[in-house]
């Protein structure tokens, strides 16, 4: 009997349990079935919001700057060769390469015996000159005398001719009388004749004397010019280059010895664009006096120096294009001819332009402004210049619109964006950073210092202030990483 009750109740529960998960099945079938008959709108969709970064675009008056880069040069540059031949037999003293020379300064000497001997037959050609000269005077005074007493002569014989004749005509003469007197007095005119052809002899005498004076004269200044030849003197204050000459050498004439530079009379030439060049002509046509300043990069110490547009080029140049452009610079310490440097032109004033960051215009020419419910509108407008990372931008309905900075394909009319008017950026543009120092060790030190005493290019101004800097107990991290750069460190 247990065994039966045991069964059955066993029996019981199984039929339960099953009975439970068919109802179960029916339950989760019914709601499946529920759910996919059901009809499901669809979800709510939420718009997507951009933040940017956003500046005002203020319509100011701005110079432009224009940036090339250029050498610069010496405004006087003389070559010195010799002007006579022969063997050098003084040099001065600074007479190297580097070495500074001022106005009238002797430079070389070259032996001038053979100079000197000329010189000295050329005096004397002209002492024989003199002389001859006076000789030919000598002579024309008594020509002129000669011719003198034979017209007086003559003027006898004439009377004496003529008083034969008055006394044929009263019977007293003779016809033999008359023709002797007459005889007399044709020898007379022909002696007067014959005086006058020789005072014409001492004239012309006289001026030949004057002309051989004249060259003899031109031959004693050319002597003297040979002779002066064998010095040469420095026509202005400068310094020496390409110095090829030591002392006793033997040179030719028109040979080159050396260049001499006016360290202080500089100017920049650099090339720029056709388009460029035009922006630089007024209203006339001619090139604008632009202020530029030229900025030289060194080691540890930036050279700058201010100066003014005065020329360009007549031509473009074989094989080059655009402009050369000259000018003159003002004050010009510790720049040298033959620098490569960076030229920046201030170019005329803009009138209503907004100088926004470059990385608010697109290739299409728009800038994307904030408009009504803080929605993006694209704006067209007109790129003036490009200075750096910034543009120059002029256009209908630009003054005083929030223009967004750094554009992404994201962006675009239409979208809807979260301004951030005080970019991190921009406070962090307005704050000024202390230069980030650092310590350094006195092997690292001594390096730099070295490498810096071992510079020859660098100017002793800039030299000495950039040791000062490496003295200190804390060094700038810029100059220690623009020094290191040098020494491939």
């Amino acid at each position: 009997m247990r065994f039966l009750r045991q069964s059955l109740v066993g029996l019981f529960l199984a039929s339960v349990t099953l009975a439970l998960l068919v109802y179960a099945g029916q339950m989760v079938m019914s709601a499946v079935q529920t759910r996919m008959s059901n009809e499901k709108g669809p979800p709510p969709v939420r718009e997507r919001v951009f933040t940017v970064n956003v500046i005002t675009a203020e319509m100011e008056r701005i110079s432009p700057l224009l940036e090339a880069f250029g050498e610069v040069q010496s405004r006087r540059t003389l070559e010195l060769r010799a002007a006579a031949g022969g063997r050098v037999i003084e040099l001065a003293e600074h007479f190297e390469e580097g070495g500074v020379v001022h106005t009238g300064d002797m430079l070389v000497r070259i032996d001038p015996v053979n100079a000197q001997a000329r010189l000295d037959r050329a005096e004397s050609d002209v002492l024989d000159s003199i002389a001859e000269g006076r000789d030919a005077e000598r002579s024309l005074l008594l020509a002129g005398d000669e011719l003198a007493a034979a017209q007086d002569q003559a003027a006898l014989r004439a009377r004496a001719h003529d008083r034969q004749k008055d006394l044929k005509e009263r019977g007293v003469g003779t016809s033999a009388a008359v023709e002797t007197a007459e005889l007399a007095a044709a020898s007379a005119r022909q002696a007067v004749l014959a005086r006058r052809i020789a005072e014409a002899q001492a004239e012309s005498r006289k001026d030949q004397a004057a002309t051989r004076l004249a060259r003899a004269r031109i031959s004693l200044a050319e002597a003297q010019r040979d002779v002066e030849d064998t010095t040469m003197i420095a026509r202005f204050d400068g310094t020496l280059s390409e110095v090829s000459l030591v002392e006793g050498r033997l040179v030719s004439a028109n040979e080159k010895l050396a260049k001499l530079v006016d360290p202080m009379s500089l100017e920049v030439a650099f090339r720029v664009s056709t388009a460029q060049y035009a922006r630089l002509l007024d209203g006339d046509g001619h090139l604008i006096q632009a202020p530029v300043e030229v900025s030289l990069d060194v080691t540890g110490a930036d050279l700058r120096a201010t100066g003014r547009i005065n020329r360009d080029s007549a031509a473009a140049g074989e094989g080059q294009s655009g402009r050369l452009i000259f000018a003159r610079m003002d004050s010009a310490r510790g720049f040298k001819p033959g620098d490569f440097v960076t030229v920046a032109v201030e170019e005329p004033v803009l009138d209503a332009v907004a100088r926004l960051p470059a990385s608010s215009l697109d290739s299409a020419g728009t800038v994307l402004v904030l408009g009504p419910d803080d929605r993006l509108e694209a704006l067209n407008v007109q790129l003036i210049r490009r200075q750096g990372d910034f543009v120059l931008l002029r256009g209908d309905g630009l003054a005083g619109r929030e223009v967004v900075v750094g554009r992404t394909p994201l962006l675009g009319a239409g979208i809807r964006v979260r301004p951030l008017r005080d970019t991190p950026g921009a406070a962090a543009a307005q704050i000024p950073t202390e230069p980030e120092m650092l310590e350094l060790s006195a092997e690292r030190r001594a390096k730099l210092v070295q490498f810096v005493e071992a510079n020859a290019r660098m100017p002793a101004e800039a030299k000495a202030r950039v040791l000062g800097l490496l003295e200190g107990d804390k060094v700038p991290a810029g100059l220690v990483a623009r020094i290191e750069s040098r020494m491939g460190g």
